[in-house]
C-alpha cells in the first residue's frame, strides 16, 4: 500500500522546484521533506528525484507522480460531494495553457467556471508545442496542446486552429522590405521570435521562401503581449495569430509581408481520462469558447 504523505513530500519538491520550498508548503522540516522521500524511495526500489537544480522527478518519479495526481483529484471531488455544509474548500487544478490561448481568450472562457465553482487554478503557460510535456510529466492535469495523439490514460478533443502570419509595420516593411519579403533582406532585418522553442517564423519562411537563412537577426520576447508592440512600433517583424493581428490590421499599424502564406497551428484538448466532475466542467467550458474564438 502506497504512503501517500510520501509521495506527497515527492509532488511538492517536483512542483516547488526545492527540498526547502516544498518543506515550507508543507509546513515540515527540509530535513522531514529529505526523510520521506528516501523512504520512499526505499519503498520502490527507485530513484524518483534527480538531485539537479531545481530537483526534476525521474521517469518513475513521473509515473508516481501521475498516478498520485489522478488519486488526489478523485479524492477532492469525492470530499466535495460529501460535504453537506456548503462550505467546500478550495480544490487545485493544474493547467498547461499554450501562451497565445492564455493571452487572447483563456480568461473569457473561465470566468463563469471559476464563478461557479471553488477552485484555484494553477497556469502552466508554454508554447504549444511544449504544453505536452507538462501533461506527460504529470505535472498538469489537462492541456491545450499542438500535439494530435492521446496519451495513454488521456483523452483529446480537437478545439480549433490558429493561423499565424508574417506581420510588419508599413512604416517596418518600407525600410527593411521595400521590394517585399525576400532572403537578402531577411537576413539583415530584425525579426521577433517567441522563444527558442519557437519554430512558427522558420516555418513560414520555408513556405514562402523555400528556405529559412541559417543566420538572421532576431529579439526573443516571452510575452503575447509585448511581442506584438515589438512588431507594431517597428522594431521588428515577426508572427502573430489572426485572432491578435486583425484589429491592428484595420488600424493601420501592421501589414502582412507574405499575404499568399500562413502557418496554421491545429490546437487540443488533452485531458486524462477521469470521471472527475471538476474536470468535465472546466473542459466544457474551455471548448465552448474555443469553438467561437478559433478557425474550425
Amino acid at each position: 500500500m502506497l504512503d501517500y504523505k510520501l509521495i506527497e513530500a515527492l509532488s511538492m519538491v517536483a512542483r516547488e522546484g526545492g527540498f526547502d520550498k516544498a518543506a515550507k508548503a508543507l509546513n515540515i522540516t527540509q530535513s522531514a521533506v529529505s526523510q520521506r522521500l528516501k523512504l520512499l524511495e526505499e519503498q520502490t526500489g527507485q530513484i524518483l528525484i534527480a538531485r539537479t537544480t531545481p530537483p526534476k522527478a525521474t521517469s518513475a518519479g513521473q509515473k508516481l507522480l501521475n498516478h498520485y495526481l489522478k488519486v488526489k483529484r478523485l479524492e477532492d471531488d469525492l470530499f466535495r460531494e460529501l460535504d453537506e455544509s456548503g462550505k467546500k474548500d478550495f480544490t487545485s487544478i493544474a493547467v498547461g495553457i499554450n501562451a497565445d490561448s492564455l493571452a487572447l481568450w483563456l480568461l473569457d472562457a473561465i470566468h463563469p467556471f471559476l464563478l461557479e465553482e471553488k477552485v484555484l487554478l494553477d497556469i502552466r503557460a508554454n508554447d504549444q508545442e511544449q504544453t505536452h510535456k507538462l501533461l506527460k510529466d504529470g505535472e498538469v492535469i489537462g492541456c491545450i496542446s499542438s500535439q494530435d495523439q492521446a496519451m495513454q490514460g488521456c483523452r483529446i478533443e480537437y478545439i480549433g486552429l490558429m493561423n499565424y502570419r508574417m506581420m510588419a509595420s508599413p512604416e517596418f516593411a518600407a525600410k527593411w522590405f521595400p521590394e517585399g519579403l525576400n532572403v537578402e533582406d531577411v537576413r539583415r532585418a530584425p525579426a521577433v521570435i517567441f522563444d527558442r522553442h519557437d519554430e512558427l517564423h522558420h516555418k513560414l519562411l520555408f513556405q514562402a521562401l523555400n528556405e529559412a537563412p541559417s543566420f538572421f537577426p532576431n529579439h526573443y520576447v516571452p510575452s503575447v503581449e509585448k511581442f506584438a508592440d515589438f512588431i507594431s512600433l517597428g522594431l521588428a517583424y515577426g508572427m502573430l495569430p489572426d485572432q491578435q493581428s486583425a484589429s491592428l490590421v484595420k488600424a493601420g499599424k501592421m501589414i502582412n509581408l507574405s499575404p499568399d502564406c500562413h502557418v496554421p497551428v491545429k490546437l487540443y484538448w488533452h485531458c486524462w481520462n477521469l470521471k472527475s466532475d471538476l474536470l468535465e466542467k472546466l473542459t466544457k467550458h474551455l471548448i465552448r469558447k474555443a469553438k467561437t474564438v478559433l478557425v474550425k
